[in-house]
């Protein structure tokens, strides 16, 4: 039973989390030949203090999750996020 854990700073949307859980489930599927109904996700949400980029936390470069704009695709500068 293959258990894939996806950690990333909080913010993304419930649609965007069943998207992610989709396409990784059906990766497993695909590379390790598993049926759909073994694979595991797991997503766990850290806040922007307990993330850190470049030697600052994610808050400090994003701004605070109240006033950062919401998460999107881009990913520059980090490619954990």
């Amino acid at each position: 039973m293959p258990l894939i854990q996806v950690t990333m700073v909080e913010g993304r949307t419930d649609e965007q989390k069943r998207a992610l859980i989709s396409e990784l489930s059906q990766a497993a599927v695909r590379a390790l030949d598993v049926p759909l109904d073994r694979v595991r996700i797991a997503i766990y949400e850290v806040s922007g203090m307990d993330w850190g980029i470049g030697g600052v936390p994610y808050a400090d470069v994003r701004g605070t999750p109240s006033t950062a704009a919401p998460i999107t695709g881009d990913t520059s500068g980090s490619e954990a996020t």
